[in-house]
Formats: structure tokens, sequence, C-alpha cells
């Protein structure tokens, strides 16, 4: 399994966390993880977006392709797992849970804490989204 985590700066615990989780996963072939760009912070509040997009591994699957009356084997690639499977493989995981929006092209998370530095009255809150795409098909053919 590859991880691409050169265009994230490591903020996010739930980002952390969904990662490790996605690391767990054999159907995983590949995560990049990237800061999305409407992350901000200003006194009160810290909004980090973060973006992973996950790529499965491919199992070869012979079809049948007709061409008038004859079938012939032809090889397809199609991934182990889709986003469905992933959302079902996720909520199992403790600390983690189904997705607060799902659709076809994406599972979205959502989560907010407050947060108190040690010696401070005032804390801030925290909210982290984090948008998990499909990769691209064909990397892995095992």
């Amino acid at each position: 399994m590859h991880l691409d985590t050169s265009g994230w700066s490591s903020d996010g615990d739930f980002t952390a966390a969904l990662i490790g989780a996605l690391e767990g996963l054999e159907s995983v072939a590949f995560i990049r993880v990237e800061d999305a760009p409407a992350s901000r912070a200003e006194a009160g509040y810290n909004f980090l977006s973060n973006e992973i997009h996950v790529g499965f591994h491919a199992r070869r699957v012979i079809e049948a392709r007709r061409a008038g009356p004859v079938a012939f084997p032809w090889p397809v690639l199609r991934p182990r797992m889709d986003l469905d499977g992933l959302e079902r493989a996720l909520s199992r995981v403790e600390g983690i849970g189904p997705a607060d929006y799902a659709d076809e092209g994406m599972l979205q998370y959502l989560r907010a804490e407050r947060i108190i530095p040690p010696y401070q009255t005032r804390g801030y809150k925290r909210v982290e989204l984090v948008r998990i795409y499909r990769a691209a098909e064909g990397r892995s053919k095992t």
C-alpha cells in the first residue's frame, strides 16, 4: 500500500484516524491526502478541510463478449471495493462510524471539538471536514 502525504500539513486528528483505518484495509492500494483550500483559522475557531483520495486493488474478471452468436472470454479489471463498501468498512471502526454524507462519488465526515490549551481560560473550537474520493483506476493488478 502506498501513502502520499506530501500535500497534507498533518493537521487533523480525525484525518489521521481515517488514514490509520484505511491503511488497515486489504482492498486499499494507495492513499493520497491533501489540504483543501477551504481551511482557515480565526480567533475562537479553527476550520480544517482535508481531502483523501483512495485507490483500490483490482481483480481480474473474465467476462463474455459477444460477436454475433459467438461469445469470447474477455479479461476485465474490476476494483475489489467501491465507496459503498468503504463506507461499510469504516462504519465498523470504533471512533469513525458512518459517514455524515455519502453519494456515489464521495464520503464526507464532519467532526467538531472544543480544545482548551493548558494555562488558558478560553479555548477554541476545531471543526474538521474530511472528504474521501475514489481515485483513478488501474494502479494495481493483484
